[in-house]
């Protein structure tokens, strides 16, 4: 991830320093910057000359003291804040005043990451998607903190750089990982209770316009990625029964197919084409599995709404340039109905009596 948002830097004109204490790590960034713009001279995306000078502006090194004289220091390391805290520690002790610090956490609090600083009025979050390099969302959270002028500086400096930055409140998750996790909790919930396969379930949502199903999806993100941040939301927003994690899940990280990057997940990655059992899926089934998972979603991104977490551009965008949704949900929640989304709600609190199905009212 800091490799990737190196590059994005590289690509718009800034001078580049990656520094890590570990040597190994470092040079799988050197080795990925400079494969990036290999490719981008071979895919006539950019001149040898270009993408030449574009690598003169990068440094890499181990020594953190290096840092000295950046306007902007972006963390992307490990997701634990109580590590994040120190590492912030560290990098105010030698850059100068003027200079932002910025986290790319996923879903920790930044304003608990801010209050390890002596100037936490410089600290706020990006959170970039990946690859970073490519992937245009930038959500960009302010702590409790935050100077108000530093986010509009990070929002306009993100713009310059092609990106789409949404202002995320600083809660658990920001923007996507809190409105994406009914995708993979309800998907997993329906699998669990034997009432679809996960072929079913992802074959349910790639015809409703997403471009991945949910296993297919966290198969591709890592399921140990996902589990993290599915227990991270969980216990900071005080064990809601909405984000409660899996089993399955759990088991899968246990067994170490973790996906993709493993060769094994709920699919088998060990030759070129996943090994799935083929789907025959009546409509009925497949709205029953859509309608379930998708009302879901609505009913998040609600709440979300209610909360003043973003404002609905910003929740829509997010969802569409961060995770490929084929629609942003509030827009989405108009064209399918409040009257059908309440009749799907409705009838799963009917069944299952739940504090997991309750109806999130607009403000």
């Amino acid at each position: 991830m800091g490799s990737g948002i190196g590059i994005a830097a590289l690509r718009n004109k800034h001078d580049v320093i990656i520094t890590d204490q570990s040597t190994e790590a470092l040079a799988k960034s050197e080795q990925m910057v400079h494969q990036f713009f290999d490719q981008s001279v071979q895919k006539q995306k950019m001149t040898a000359g270009e993408a030449t000078e574009c690598i003169s502006r990068i440094r890499f090194h181990n020594a953190i003291d290096r840092i000295a004289g950046c306007d902007l220091v972006i963390e992307a390391i490990v997701e634990n804040i109580e590590i994040k805290r120190k590492v912030f520690a560290e990098i105010e002790k030698y850059v100068g005043q003027h200079a932002a610090i910025a986290t790319n956490t996923s879903s920790l609090s930044v304003t608990g990451i801010a209050a390890a600083c002596r100037h936490p009025e410089r600290i706020a979050g990006l959170h970039f998607f990946n690859p970073a390099q490519i992937m245009p969302l930038v959500e960009v959270i302010p702590a409790l903190q935050t100077d108000k002028s530093l986010i509009e500086s990070l929002r306009q400096l993100m713009i310059s750089w092609g990106k789409v930055p949404v202002i995320a409140k600083d809660t658990p998750g920001f923007i996507v990982n809190r409105l994406a996790r009914p995708y993979y909790g309800e998907a997993l919930r329906i699998y669990e209770e034997q009432l679809a396969s996960m072929e079913e379930i992802d074959e349910a949502m790639k015809r409703i316009g997403f471009k991945m199903g949910p296993f297919e999806l966290m198969d591709l993100i890592g399921n140990d990625v996902n589990y993290a941040v599915t227990t991270s939301v969980f216990e900071a927003m005080y064990y809601d029964a909405r984000y409660k994690p899996s089993i399955t899940q759990k088991r899968m990280v246990d067994a170490g197919w973790l996906g993709r990057k493993s060769g094994r997940g709920y699919y088998n990655y060990s030759s070129i084409t996943p090994e799935k059992t083929s789907v025959i899926l009546s409509d009925e089934k497949q709205k029953q599995i859509a309608d379930r998972i998708l009302c879901m979603l609505f009913n998040e991104a609600r709440e979300a709404l209610r909360l003043g977490i973003a404002s609905a551009e910003d929740l829509d965008l997010a969802m569409t340039k961060g995770v490929n949704y084929p629609k942003g949900l509030i827009a989405w929640l108009n064209e399918y109905s409040i009257e059908r989304f309440e009749s799907v709600m409705n009838g799963l609190m009917q069944a299952y009596q739940e504090e997991r199905y309750r109806i999130f009212k607009n403000r």
